[in-house]
């Protein structure tokens, strides 16, 4: 009976890890002699992959792409079980986003291919630092640089009309705070939105702006850092004014995007497609000026989202995969579809000479908004994420709510620092 058992769960394994293989044979080809790619993504990036391989395809006809479309968390729950099991069922390309690419590397040191040794790093000049940054893991490419997040302040043209506010004369958030309180005033809409409890994106952005985030370079605890304290602070006294809209997740900011009951959004460039897709009867009533600065003269630049492509280090088609992926995301033509098409924002630095850069959007008044957002790319500090980024995350969000429920600012910040120490073991910066 026992050999029985044994035997049958060897069986399974076999029939598993089959059946979760990527659909090409052993040598890595088809019947036909032609790869075919498997790739997770979700999303938009699944639209741009698409039409990439059809352009890829008359130069390599024996390559062939099939894209599953799996929701973002589902990528990484399959991402992480394939993994631990040494890679089986994975895919030949997986879209990560840029908080999560050293965590998986940290965890699955051989996990991964390292693009650096099949020449990816002759690449490293076509990329702001901090994209590199994300992506390279001890000098070394891990992922494929793709989108960005350059943020921006989205604002309703009308409702600062109206105020007698002009978005050219705010430069520091002070300077915003200041407006705020004049469109307050002056229409009834209040300056953004912000899930205060449940979220921080804008505590992010502002963290980034002055080259602070949740760790130090070094992977210790930052949260101490008086930079947080003050953006923590900026924040609060927006919310003292009554100038922040306190709403339920992302459904609740692109209401506030389509209704009008905000003057701003601040977002990364991304957010573009968001309000064209959700607020079709706003065109022309848009603008973008860039993120205040937290003082007079200070960086005005920082980034929101982004992701990378990686190719997990089972995969049969590895060589083939790379050549492709190498193709997507240094290929300036490739790159300005997906942002054109698919509102994805190139990190590739050569996109920024076409066109389209320097061409005004008719949905934000003729505005040359890429052009802007362009701009900021080279300005963009680096945020160290860590393998810890979603208990950190958890913490600063919790931070951020003792904030506005009373609780000083540099209290906060050093009570989610200490429980952060208990979770993951690292030293809190002094």
């Amino acid at each position: 009976m026992k050999k029985l058992v044994v035997l049958m769960g060897i069986i399974a394994t076999l029939i598993i890890a089959g059946c979760s293989s990527n659909s090409s044979g052993g040598d890595g080809k088809d019947k036909d002699g032609k790869v075919t790619l498997t790739a997770w993504a979700w999303n938009v990036n699944v639209g741009a992959l698409n039409e990439a391989i059809k352009t890829y395809e008359k130069e390599n006809p024996d390559v062939k792409l099939k894209v599953e479309d799996i929701g973002r968390l589902d990528v990484y729950d399959k991402l992480s079980t394939g993994l631990a099991a040494g890679g089986v069922g994975l895919p030949d390309i997986v879209l990560v986003e840029d908080d999560r690419i050293h965590g998986y590397v940290e965890a699955f040191p051989d996990g991964f291919v390292n693009l650096s040794e099949k020449g990816f790093k002759d690449h490293e000049d076509k990329f702001p630092s901090f994209k590199n940054d994300l992506a390279q893991v001890d000098g070394d490419y891990y992922a494929m640089p793709f989108d960005a997040g350059p943020s921006g302040m989205f604002y309703r043209r009308s409702v600062f009309e109206e105020a007698g506010v002009k978005a050219e004369d705010i430069e520091t958030w002070d300077d915003f705070l200041e407006a705020g309180k004049i469109i307050k005033d002056k229409t009834g809409v209040a300056a953004m939105p912000l899930d205060m409890f449940k979220d921080d994106p804008t505590f992010r952005m502002m963290l980034n702006q002055q080259g602070a985030f949740y760790f130090d370079e070094k992977g210790n605890i930052d949260l101490t850092n008086p930079k947080a304290v003050k953006a923590m602070e900026i924040q609060k006294k927006f919310a003292d004014a009554d100038l922040i809209k306190n709403v339920d997740g992302w459904n609740g900011t692109v209401s506030a995007t389509a209704d009008g009951s905000v003057a701003t959004i601040p977002f990364g460039a991304w957010y573009y497609g968001t309000i064209v897709d959700q607020a079709k009867d706003t065109s022309g009533d848009w603008g973008v000026f860039p993120l205040p600065a937290i003082e007079e003269g200070g960086n005005r630049a920082a980034n929101l989202g982004g992701g990378g492509w990686m190719i997990p280090a089972s995969s049969k088609n590895a060589d083939a995969a790379y050549k492709f992926m190498e193709f997507f995301s240094t290929d300036t033509d490739t790159q300005i579809m997906a942002m054109e098409d698919y509102g994805l924002f190139p990190s590739l630095n050569t996109a920024y000479d076409s066109e389209v850069f320097t061409e005004g959007v008719e949905f934000f008044g003729g505005q040359e908004i890429w052009s802007l957002f362009a701009d900021e790319m080279k300005d963009i500090p680096t945020a160290y994420y860590t393998k810890d980024y979603s208990l950190a995350l958890d913490e600063a969000i919790k931070a951020q709510a003792d904030m506005f429920n009373g609780t000083k600012a540099d209290k906060a910040l050093e009570d989610a620092a200490k429980r952060l120490k208990d979770r993951t073991k690292r030293d809190i910066n002094n």
